[in-house]
């Protein structure tokens, strides 16, 4: 048996390990840098929550991209609820001015943005390079249906980046 201390230990290795995925969802799933660090706060929190349920039958990755997935959705429909003007904040996206990003990058983000929660999750692990079976065990959803979303969310995105640029 492990003590607590050892834990926590592996617990902020694997999280440091990662880091990169959660930035990744906090930059899609928000729309100001307050709202980031709030939404980076509670992924670590649900991670750590969670973290006695993860049973290392998926890799560790996988497993924080499903809880870091499943929270920042949780959470952008209970903001949704008291945030009618939530899509008017979405038209007016804006890249953190701290990070300079090329003009492409921006676009792609700017273009991400507008899609539906489960389209910019596919398209972020897409991106990530993610197996389908990885997707579709990461969304909850069959490889099937990451294929068909897929399609559907790059045929969307390319005409949302046609649009912006």
């Amino acid at each position: 048996m492990q003590n607590q201390r050892e834990i926590e230990k592996g617990f902020v290795k694997q999280i440091q390990k990662h880091q990169g995925i959660l930035h990744k969802i906090c930059f899609i799933y928000s729309n100001s840098n307050a709202d980031k660090e709030d939404l980076y706060q509670e992924i670590v929190l649900q991670l750590w929550k969670s973290y006695p349920l993860f049973r290392n039958e998926a890799k560790f990755s996988t497993w924080m991209y499903r809880v870091a997935l499943n929270t920042a959705i949780t959470l952008n429909k209970k903001a949704a609820l008291f945030e009618n003007h939530k899509t008017q904040l979405r038209d007016e996206y804006s890249i953190a001015e701290d990070i300079d990003y090329s003009e492409d990058i921006k676009i792609l983000y700017k273009a991400i943005s507008k899609l539906s929660k489960i389209e910019k999750a596919v398209i972020m692990l897409w991106l990530e390079e993610k197996a389908y079976s990885e997707i579709a065990e990461i969304i909850g959803i069959s490889e099937k249906y990451v294929s068909v979303k897929l399609v559907r969310s790059k045929k969307k995105l390319a005409k949302l980046i046609k649009m912006i640029s």
